[in-house]
């Protein structure tokens, strides 16, 4: 009797962290996926600037994939969380190595070579659950050894058009319950489960009234909660860098529009030219 009293305190103390009563910590990881836009993209050609496809400038890059898959994780821990991304960033750029006219006779056509280069930036994102707050942190380099934090906060935006069905089903072990909304002109099939102790969505501008988003579907990108881990983690990496510096979200994407403003310019300025001989 002693022993089954003992389990059932124990499987009482479990539930008692899971749905709120005592702080909760772990990880969701999602597996994402996008079209890609090949509107948005530009290539750095020979120290210019250019929309692939575009007059003068060539299609993109042979073999580049119609579409990005990436995962995104929520680490939390308590009332605050931080998105982990994997997601490929920085700009593609293309030139021409040399002209083949060298010993041996080759083709005068010089070899195209496609680098992504890395912005001289990191952005994170944490987030206040108890007061739905996001905190975009924006790590500026100035050179190896100095850098900036900058700091700015703006509440979980709320999905618009948001409706709720009766339709359920299960993702990652979860009771999930169906919802549409709308985002950019476009519908999105919204899956959220309410057997979590905070509200959240990885995107978003589809974070509904209540729950943890577990799967989002569009026509042009996705998400999905694979696996849901509730384990121990320090509180000390949810929060935000204590030395960031608190900025307008305007004045953080002036910052960050210049950065990338700066580094296309640098990239351009070093870029070696095509050969002429």
């Amino acid at each position: 009797m002693k022993q089954h009293i003992i389990t059932l305190l124990a499987a009482g103390l479990c539930a008692t962290t899971l749905y709120g009563q005592t702080p909760a910590s772990g990880k969701i990881t999602y597996e994402g996926m996008r079209q890609i836009d090949r509107s948005q993209m530009r290539m750095v050609i020979n120290g210019q600037e250019v929309q692939p496809g575009s007059a003068g400038a060539p299609d993109a890059p042979e073999g580049m994939p119609e579409v990005m898959s990436f995962t995104q994780k929520l680490v939390f821990s308590g009332t605050m969380a931080k998105e982990e991304r994997d997601r490929p960033q920085g700009m593609m750029m293309r030139r021409t190595m040399g002209d083949g006219s060298g010993a041996g006779g080759g083709s005068r056509e010089g070899r195209p070579q496609t680098t992504r280069m890395a912005p001289p930036f990191d952005q994170q994102t944490y987030l206040d659950l108890a007061n739905r707050q996001r905190i975009d942190v924006l790590v500026v380099k100035k050179d190896s050894t100095v850098t900036d934090i900058y700091r700015s906060e703006k509440p979980m935006p709320t999905a618009a058009d948001w409706t709720t069905s009766d339709k359920t089903k299960k993702i990652a072990g979860y009771v999930c319950h169906k919802g549409t909304a709308t985002r950019r002109k476009q519908t999105y099939t919204v899956w959220y489960t309410t057997d979590l102790p905070f509200t959240y969505s990885p995107i978003a501008d589809l974070t509904p009234p209540k729950g943890v988003v577990m799967q989002i579907e569009s026509d042009n990108e996705s998400y999905k909660a694979t696996g849901v881990s509730m384990e121990a983690v320090a509180e000390a990496t949810v929060q935000p860098p204590k030395a960031a510096k608190s900025v307008s979200a305007e004045e953080m994407e002036q910052m960050r529009r210049k950065g990338m403003a700066d580094f296309r310019q640098k990239m351009m300025q070093n870029m070696p030219m095509r050969s002429q001989n």
